[in-house]
């Protein structure tokens, strides 16, 4: 994943759709990791994969935000 490549270079409206496109993604993993252990996988390499994909996405998801939304110093 090369999400975070050229954070920079992107316009606010592009960064937007994109954090959006990754919120999805992640409420989407969420739910499958859900389905898997209520289902009682016997897999747990694969639930190990999604949470990391999970993380990954998180982090992304971070950086996004951080560079939408300024820090404000009170």
């Amino acid at each position: 994943m090369n999400a975070t490549q050229n954070l920079s270079m992107k316009s606010e409206e592009v960064l937007r759709v994109e954090l959006e496109e990754y919120r999805h993604q992640h409420r989407d993993l969420d739910e499958a990791i859900t389905a898997l252990d209520e289902k009682g996988a016997r897999d747990p390499l694969t639930i190990k994969r999604l949470k990391q994909q999970k993380l990954r996405l998180k982090d992304i998801i971070s950086r996004i935000e951080d560079r939408l939304i300024p820090d404000i110093i009170a």
